[in-house]
């Protein structure tokens, strides 16, 4: 399946939510990714662009550098033409080929985070029913690693993120695959560089699912524990939780 052409895969990543069209983006930022080509580099190794992920173990990895060691974070990691200002991380992948990467290796993506539209006379806060085998799917657990000195360090991206109030880290739960959106006619995360949001929002292919995620002054760069500005480091994505 990995080797034939990616032409009806490119369509179902791009479309995998199922959801209703989001409003707008506030800026289009990227132009349409260009049809990518998956390329075998061993036994269950596979590559797309600068995207490499496992078959058999539904490993996800690509380069990524610091963007931020202090202040305010509403984003986790964005396209290097994104919302720079306010995210941990920046990469210069295309959040297309990131989708297609999910869809091959079976991660489903889960609407349930987003809140469903409400009718007039109707104040109640409701979120879509969704399968708990989805559910279940949808749980990415991701990691950093890097090169410091002459050691390789990986460590949870979390404990990179600190909570402005109680000033301890960011829970170590898992952060939810989405699927991003297509809103006039473009699929959502490519047209915005939104790859994985911290405040909640429809455009990321990826949402932190935690306490506090729809409060936009919570959450800060843990500048003790990160690398200096535009250290390069690998973002990796595995299943949650992780298989002993």
């Amino acid at each position: 399946m990995l080797r034939r052409s990616l032409t009806l895969v490119l369509i179902a990543a791009a479309t995998a939510t199922g959801q209703s069209p989001a409003p707008q983006a506030e800026e289009t930022r990227q132009e349409p990714a260009k049809e990518a080509k998956v390329e075998k580099l061993d036994g269950t190794r596979y590559r797309i662009r600068d995207i490499t992920f496992d078959s058999r173990t539904r490993e996800i990895r690509f380069p990524a550098a610091v963007n931020m060691t202090k202040d305010l974070l509403e984003f986790l990691i964005v396209h290097n033409n994104g919302k720079v200002h306010e995210s941990l991380l920046k990469t210069g992948i295309s959040a297309t080929d990131l989708n297609v990467a999910f869809t091959l290796l079976r991660y489903q993506p889960s609407p349930e985070l987003y809140v469903e539209p409400a009718a007039p006379d109707d104040p109640s806060v409701k979120f879509p029913a969704v399968d708990g085998e989805i559910m279940k799917a949808a749980r990415i657990h991701i990691e950093v690693e890097w090169q410091d000195g002459d050691k390789l360090r990986k460590v949870p991206v979390n404990e990179w993120v600190q909570h402005a109030v109680t000033g301890t880290t960011m829970p170590a739960g898992p952060w939810v695959y989405g699927g991003s959106e297509i809103s006039g006619g473009r699929f959502q995360a490519e047209a915005t560089g939104d790859i994985a949001a911290i405040y909640l929002s429809r455009s990321a292919l990826i949402n932190y699912p935690g306490k506090d995620n729809t409060d936009d002054t919570v959450w800060f760069v843990y500048p003790k524990r990160v690398p200096p500005l535009d250290s390069p480091v690998t973002v990796i994505i595995t299943p949650f939780p992780a298989k002993p």
